[in-house]
């Protein structure tokens, strides 16, 4: 038990100096450890990342954001009005539809002639296809209440409570994934987003400087497509009520060029974008060039081929940012927006563009900062709270076990680094509570080291040889310091996959500091005991 081949001892060692070398940037200026901006001193082949900080310690922005259910339904409904629509026009004979309308939560319309009642409801059927995914969950229920008069024509379809609750449950889910996507876009590390109760989302954003532009890019929508321009009419008809079916009114993002008349069916949209990145035209003005995926492009090629010297418009949440001419066919599946940005302007677009759209618009609940300075207090008063709990045990530890209290300081210390170099190495991010979860460490750590020596000393009482006593008390020990850590790190595992935020800092922490504590019980502080008595041969020992 007591016996370390060198194989054993070189490894334990190596694991010590890992540690260190990764703790060790932790404790050196920004010149010296280098980061992204700066070129340091340490060698590229040496550990030279820090321990990331959480909101509470680093300061950040803090924003509390709630889905618009009334733009859920909105949403859904208009696209059930459209989808409606195309699917009557879908197949010969043509089933010609007036009067569409929403309220409520029902879109409504008359068929032009109420003989075709049954083949339109025929075709309305796809609206209530149920998707795989809710058959095999059990819920069978249809989303739409179809109701239909065929003396008159009138033709009714009610979105149902249940499937509007589902919409925004998948809304808010789908919100959450966007908004991970747009900031981790912007380079930020360890953001948490998670959300709160059915329609609510915690945005927290560790050591960001300007929280207007994160508030900018997450609440942006940013639903994009691109529709023919429609030429039928003049837009001071438009504007006094002449809109042609199938078309809509959009403003425009330059308040000097006149709202826009469109037709309502896209051509293609966002959800057909790969990519899309800051640029500039052919002009040297900062631009936006995208590309499509192949179903996309050929939706794309197909559209502009067949619609040449006609306008077209991007529109971005509802307004048009461009409207150019079709010179010729894009068959390439990629293009430019080109709407008198800025550098930034058009940066932020490509972050919201390769991010996706949010399926809904979200409204600002609560917004705070914790500035640098509450991050540091919170930082030293942490620290603070460290070194003595620390200090405190050290000084324990020596008076109540004499020289194995000092091989156990010494295993302490390690332990510390250990931490400290794996919470670097793994970039995981340090909370305030996950400051709390090392002193925690710490304890269970002296926690193991009193049930050996304690151990220890019963064998000495029953007049066991010091070689033999300690040996034996390492030995009955570790099933018991191996039983609490196993059950302390299944808790420390729950915190990880179910806590979030804090919860989940300290977690983190919990259980890097078990691992490292039965490390530096078992082995470290061993292997130091080893060495003392292989040395000093002592006849008695005074524990």
């Amino acid at each position: 038990m007591l016996h370390f081949s060198k194989a054993k001892q070189i490894a334990i060692w190596l694991v010590i100096l890992l540690g260190l070398l990764f703790a060790l940037p932790n404790f050196l200026t920004e010149n010296i450890r280098g980061s992204e901006d700066v070129e340091g001193v340490i060698p590229v082949f040496l550990p030279s990342k820090t321990v990331n900080l959480g909101l509470d310690l680093q300061g950040g922005s803090y924003l509390l954001f709630e889905v618009d259910t009334d733009s859920v339904r909105a949403n859904k409904l208009e696209s059930t009005q459209e989808e409606a629509r195309q699917l009557l026009r879908s197949d010969k004979p043509i089933i010609p539809a007036r009067g569409f309308r929403i309220s409520g939560n029902t879109v409504s319309f008359k068929l032009s002639r109420p003989n075709q009642m049954e083949l339109a409801l025929e075709r309305l059927e796809p609206l209530n296809d149920v998707s795989q995914n809710q058959l095999l969950s059990g819920n069978s229920d249809k989303p739409f209440v179809i109701q239909s008069d065929a003396v008159t024509g009138n033709i009714s379809l009610t979105l149902t409570e249940q499937a509007l609750t589902k919409q925004t449950k998948d809304a808010v889910a789908r919100s959450v994934e966007v908004i991970r996507n747009r900031i981790t876009e912007l380079g930020t590390k360890d953001p948490t987003i998670l959300r709160q109760g059915d329609s609510r989302i915690i945005v927290e954003v560790p050591g960001e400087s300007d929280p207007v532009r994160i508030k900018r890019i997450i609440e942006k929508t940013a639903q994009m497509s691109f529709h023919l321009v429609d030429s039928s009419v003049s837009i001071q008809e438009a504007l006094a009520g002449r809109i042609p079916p199938g078309a809509k009114l959009v403003t425009t993002t330059n308040p000097a060029e006149p709202d826009l008349l469109i037709r309502r069916r896209a051509l293609v949209d966002g959800a057909d974008l790969t990519d899309a990145q800051q640029s500039f035209n052919q002009g040297g003005q900062p631009a936006v060039s995208f590309s499509f995926n192949s179903r996309g492009s050929i939706r794309f090629g197909n559209a502009t081929a067949e619609n040449v010297n006609r306008r077209f418009s991007i529109l971005l949440d509802n307004e048009s940012i461009t409207a150019p001419v079709i010179r010729s066919p894009i068959l390439g599946g990629s293009g430019i927006i080109d709407g008198g940005f800025t550098v930034e302007a058009a940066n932020d677009l490509a972050i919201l563009l390769r991010a996706g759209a949010l399926p809904a618009k979200l409204e600002t609940l609560n917004e705070r900062s914790v500035g640098p300075g509450l991050g540091q207090d919170s930082i030293r008063a942490g620290s603070i709270a460290l070194m003595i709990g620390f200090v405190a045990v050290m000084i324990y530890m020596v008076l109540a076990y004499g020289l194995f209290g000092v091989f156990a300081n010494a295993a302490l210390i390690s332990n510390l680094v250990l931490i400290l170099g794996a919470l670097s190495g793994l970039q995981a991010t340090l909370t305030l509570p996950g400051i709390a979860g090392v002193i925690l460490t710490i304890g269970m750590a002296v926690d193991a080291n009193v049930l050996i020596f304690e151990r220890i000393r019963e064998e000495i009482t029953v007049g066991r040889t010091p070689l033999n006593a300690v040996e034996t008390g390492f030995l009955k020990a570790r099933s018991t310091i191996l039983d609490a850590n196993i059950t302390t790190l299944i808790a420390a595992v729950l915190l990880l996959l179910f806590g979030a935020g804090p919860v989940q800092g300290f977690g983190v922490t919990l259980a890097i500091g078990i691992f490292t504590s039965v490390f530096t019980a078992f082995l470290f502080s061993r292997m130091l005991t080893s060495y003392w008595l292989m040395r000093a041969k002592p006849k008695t020992l005074s524990l």
